[in-house]
This record gives structure tokens, sequence and C-alpha cells, in this order.
């Protein structure tokens, strides 16, 4: 019987995570979700039932960060000022970002790449998952309230899209 190498656990709190095109955010981060990962299927129909048949892509669930919100708004407005950069809300020139994507050494583009940096027992670098192609597709809301005894600084969840991960 083969025995494992590595015995150790993988604890949580031994992680890094940056996302090039977010300075000011990856300082405050608090939590990274490492995304789901399936293989859709093909439903092959028979005289006497269906079988499922691996497909051939993979989907993979969405990138979430959890990172607390300084008091300037200086993080939560760099992820804002991203999604504005990508839509259109008041005229047809503010997607600006869109023209800046086939320029390679202009940061103000569409997509970004993220890497999260696990950490071993030691909190050495460990394993590194690398996320191409990555955009803010959702910020959660921030909630103020005068009415709390105790203070709990505000914390805000982006969620990203990208088209995959890789170990490196």
């Amino acid at each position: 019987m083969t025995q494992p190498t590595n015995t150790n656990f993988l604890s949580p709190v031994g992680y890094r995570f940056e996302v090039k095109r977010l300075p000011k955010t990856n300082f405050f981060i608090q939590s990274v979700v490492l995304p789901s990962v399936s293989i859709g299927e093909i439903m092959s129909p028979t005289p006497f039932s269906n079988l499922q048949i691996p497909g051939d892509k993979l989907q993979f669930g969405d990138l979430t960060v959890t990172f607390r919100v300084d008091e300037d708004l200086g993080n939560y407005k760099e992820l804002y000022n991203w999604m504005r950069s990508v839509t259109r809300t008041d005229d047809f020139n503010e997607a600006d970002a869109w023209r800046n994507e086939l320029t390679p050494w202009v940061e103000n583009r569409v997509y970004s790449d993220a890497t999260l940096m696990i950490l071993n027992s030691a909190m050495n670098p460990n394993i590194q998952v690398k996320f191409t192609d990555c955009y803010c597709s959702g910020l959660t809301d921030l909630q103020f309230n005068s009415q709390s005894m105790d203070i709990d600084y505000l914390e805000c969840t982006a969620t990203f899209k990208y088209r995959k991960f890789d170990f490196i």
C-alpha cells in the first residue's frame, strides 16, 4: 500500500492572493474561495435508458474574494471603476477598457490575471494557482448601521469571472 509523502493538512489561513489590476484591494483581502470545477455531461439516448457521457468542457465556478473596505473607499472604488470601465452607463464612450485590450502594457484593460499562492505548514509558498483573464462581475453591498454596539469594520465581496485556472 502506498503511503502519502506529506501528511500535513492544508491550513485555511495559509494563503496570499493578488489581482494584478487591484493594488489597493490586495492588501485588505480577508478570504478567497478556490472555485468549484465540474464537467458537463452529454445525454446519449438508447432504447432502454439514457447514458450519461462526460462532456468535453470544464465549467468553472465564480472566484469570490472578501476584503475589508478602507475608510477612503479606495479599494471599493478600484473595483467599481474597473466595472464602470467595461460597461456603459451614460454614453457610448464610457467603456474605455475595451479600447486598451489589445495594448498589453496598458494597465487599464478589461481583463487582469490573478494569483492565489497557497502556503505550506511552515507558511512558505507551496502551490500557485493562476487565474487567467479575470474581470470583476459583481460587488456586494456595504451596510452602514449606527445601531451597532461594537465596531465591525465593513467588508465587501467581489465576484470574478475568468477563463481558466491552472496550478503552477
